[in-house]
């Protein structure tokens, strides 16, 4: 899978919020700096190697995490540049150009980056929503949107891959 481009078609508007909850999720690995101990929706990201001994595991959270939160934010920029350029909004909200088609075509690496970022948002989410399990939440409850959203979107850059 590593010769063909991979192209998504993303509605204008739908690429400014994803571009915008991509720049979220950066504020957020930020404000947590280099340790996810402070937030514990940051915290699934870089879950304990070992759940039996928690001295191992915090020796393994103190060797590998600030790393894995740097390559969160390296693929957070991956999916931002790939944006560029489609995320400018017109002002009025009835404007036609905000259901226009955009194409994204992602190599290789892009793609998984696309798809490392998408889950990762959406565990924060997760946790900030108090999902535990997949069907652990109401679909009619509009706070929900934007996970569900972001698991359509997840899935059909699966796939588009895998195609």
């Amino acid at each position: 899978m590593t010769g063909s481009p991979v192209v998504i078609d993303l509605a204008r508007v739908e690429a400014a919020h994803l571009d915008a909850l991509v720049a979220q999720f950066v504020e957020v690995l930020d404000a947590t700096g280099s340790t996810a101990g402070t937030d514990p929706a940051v915290a699934r990201l870089v879950p304990d190697a070992y759940r039996d001994d928690a001295d191992a595991a915090a020796e393994f959270r103190s060797l590998t995490e600030a790393d894995l939160l740097g390559r969160r934010r390296e693929d957070a920029a991956s999916v931002r540049a790939s944006l560029r350029g489609l995320t400018d909004l017109p002002d009025d909200v009835g404007d036609p150009t905000l259901a226009e088609v955009m194409i994204v075509e992602l190599d290789f690496d892009q793609a998984q980056a696309w798809l490392r970022t998408l889950a990762a948002i959406r565990l924060v989410l997760a946790s900030r929503l108090g999902i535990v399990e997949e069907d652990s939440h109401d679909e009619d409850d509009p706070r929900f949107a934007i996970y569900d959203w972001l698991g359509y979107r997840l899935q059909s850059l699966v796939e588009t891959m895998e195609h």
